[in-house]
């Protein structure tokens, strides 16, 4: 049998809580080394993620007060997740498709660790890293406008 997400994701991830500010969330980030964290709701259900990018881009550029924005009013939508049982197969297909660079993964409802590129290079073969790499890169170029 081929391996899952649970066999390649990065275990125990953080999450910044929904009512936690975006202050918080970017110093959580620093300590962690991380680009991205989970939005967890009080009923530690997930509610989206937040990126580094978020945070420049919808709070700083808006001129957002980072010390009174909440991490929740940054989660957009129904968050995209794999399984943890499910296979390496379906988490490179949904973040392919989704055009992400990193996929929560969920036991249930509970978040049980992030799949991320860089999980999946040490897992699969360079090849097809090299199409998710593509995917994602093309889509978030041509989306911000800039010339192919």
């Amino acid at each position: 049998m081929g391996k899952t997400a649970r066999d390649v994701m990065t275990q125990d991830a953080e999450c910044v809580g929904e009512n936690e500010t975006i202050v918080d969330a970017a110093k959580r980030m620093a300590e962690l080394d991380v680009g991205a964290l989970p939005i967890c709701g009080e009923d530690n259900r997930l509610k989206g993620m937040l990126t580094d990018r978020d945070i420049a881009v919808k709070v700083l550029a808006r001129d957002r007060d980072p010390s009174s924005t909440k991490a929740g009013e940054l989660g957009e939508g129904k968050p995209v997740t794999i399984g943890a049982d499910d296979s390496v197969d379906e988490a490179l297909q949904t973040m392919k498709e989704a055009k992400v660079r990193r996929l929560p993964v969920i036991d249930g409802h509970e978040l049980v660790g992030i799949v991320s590129q860089g999980d999946l290079a040490t897992n699969i073969s360079e090849e097809r890293v090299g199409d998710l790499v593509e995917a994602i890169t093309t889509f978030a170029y041509n989306s911000k406008g800039a010339e192919s």
